[in-house]
């Protein structure tokens, strides 16, 4: 089949081993589908623990602090997700993305099938921490296939497309999990083990999906996949880094450390992992292309994009059902509000983003603006609650308003930062990119639980998440993004 993919500076990363040969739609589709699953397989774990310590069951209900034991296991999973961003790219720009693509979906699928199958706290840890480390190298990889794959006048548009998969997972596993564990309490008659249907399901969709997509790709490049090396490789990288987060678990539950220090602990992980691979680029030179002052205001803009994306996402079941007093089922059509609104927000905010770069002006201010409203409408929503019983249609107004703008924006800046980055070191730069953005993730979870313990409140939570949009506005306003249009 004929290659899509135009000729050019632009794709010298392509040169030796081609991307993908193919339609670049059909691409958009495929990778899709990878994260629509890739969020459905992450995301079932905050329903799976509101439905826990609803029912005081599995493996969280009966702790003394399950909100906060609860937003930890996402917080750890997210520090194994975040441990592999650069690691991913590298092995990327190596082996292949599309090799890495499909590795990371059949190692999503195994891992989640895994967390179903363990019988204690640690395992489930560990099979959660493991799963995050798999996720971890898509990312990079999905990020600068799109761009290289795709014209550059529907770049935006393509990489909002594809991501509006991960708002269709999101979806899903808000919407689908309340009936998956209904189903496994009844019908299947698991009572207080029903928790292990919704991971059972999701990680069975994700080994089909991750066949189909080998089988796409199998059939456009110009050469076979490999997938042994990679995966060799992702392992080496890949255990002893769920040893060490595992290591901090078990340290936190024989010292008896409370889980807001265990927490801490993750962080600083994260940490020297990110001053590690920052150490290991200026050794190499790279500083100026991978580290420059104006890809930084991208990096740490996004922390605030993880945050609010992964404490809404692993909350918002949680939050609807305890401030309106409401069943899981009927919050989670609620709480679905802010996921969906993705399916319609990513793909808009593409489409105007490469409209106004056709025409020579840039893509902050748009990205100013979503990042504004969502601002505001997140402490409308934190009011909301704050004031005491609100009303369900208001909630889902307010999270499907602020989900269409704070959706839009991700692909957004996406693009701006594919165009400062060199075609050679777009994959380090994602990887960079998304390491220091996950750190959001990693804190969110449990700095939301944590703040719910200690005051019996959704509100402060709600109003943190805000406050940290709030510094992305003012980085993103001293942000100097490169036009292409314009420069040519």
């Amino acid at each position: 089949m004929r290659s899509t993919m135009p000729a050019g500076p632009a794709y010298a990363e392509a040169a030796e081993r081609p991307l993908f040969t193919g339609k670049y739609q059909h691409l958009w589709i495929f990778l899709l589908f990878g994260w629509l699953v890739s969020y459905a397989d992450r995301s079932v774990t905050g329903p799976v623990v509101a439905w826990m310590i609803e029912n005081k069951a599995g493996l969280i209900g009966g702790a003394s602090h399950p909100a906060t034991l609860g937003g930890l296991i996402g917080s750890m999973f997210f520090t194994g997700y975040v441990l592999t961003q650069y690691a991913g790219g590298r092995l990327g720009d190596r082996f292949g993305r599309r090799e890495m693509l499909v590795l990371s979906l059949l190692w999503a699928g195994l891992l989640t099938l895994v967390s179903g199958l363990v019988g204690g706290l640690i395992a489930f840890v560990v099979a959660r921490v493991l799963t995050g480390l798999g996720e971890g190298v898509f990312y990079s990889n999905d990020r600068v296939l799109v761009i290289a794959a795709t014209p550059e006048k529907r770049r935006t548009l393509g990489l909002g497309v594809v991501l509006s998969g991960l708002s269709i997972g999101l979806t899903a596993a808000v919407l689908a999990t309340p009936h998956l564990l209904d189903w496994g309490t009844g019908a299947l008659a698991l009572g207080l083990s029903a928790w292990r249907v919704p991971l059972f399901v999701f990680g069975l969709t994700s080994l089909v999906v991750a066949g189909a997509t080998w089988l796409f790709f199998r059939a456009r490049g110009d050469r076979p996949l490999h997938l042994l090396r990679p995966t060799l490789h992702l392992l080496g990288y890949a255990l002893p880094a769920a040893a060490a987060i595992t290591g901090l678990f078990l340290l936190a539950d024989g010292f008896g450390w409370p889980d807001w220090l265990t927490a801490i602990g993750s962080g600083v992980l994260a940490a020297a992992v990110i001053a590690y691979v920052v150490r290991g680029i200026a050794r190499r030179g790279l500083a100026r292309e991978v580290l420059n002052g104006n890809v930084w205001l991208i990096y740490l803009s996004f922390v605030a994009v993880m945050w609010n994306l992964w404490f809404f996402s692993f909350w918002s079941l949680r939050i609807v059902a305890q401030s309106a007093h409401s069943t899981l089922t009927a919050s989670a059509l609620t709480a679905a509000f802010n996921a969906g609104a993705g399916i319609i927000g990513f793909p808009v905010g593409g489409w105007i983003a490469d409209r106004r770069a056709r025409q020579g002006k840039g893509r902050k201010p748009l990205a100013i603006i979503c990042a504004s409203v969502h601002t505001v409408l997140a402490v409308a929503f934190g009011f909301s609650i704050a004031a005491g019983r609100p009303s369900m249609l208001l909630l889902g107004l307010i999270l499907f308003v602020s989900g269409l703008f704070f959706n839009a924006l991700q692909p957004i800046v996406h693009s701006i930062l594919g165009d400062l980055a060199g075609a050679a070191r777009r994959g380090e730069v994602f990887g960079v990119f998304n390491l220091v953005a996950e750190v959001g993730a990693v804190a969110s979870p449990v700095v939301g639980g944590v703040l719910y313990d200690a005051t019996g409140s959704w509100a402060p939570g709600v109003f943190t998440a805000a406050g940290v949009m709030a510094v992305a506005v003012v980085l993103y306003a001293f942000l100097r993004e490169r036009i292409p249009a314009a420069e040519a």
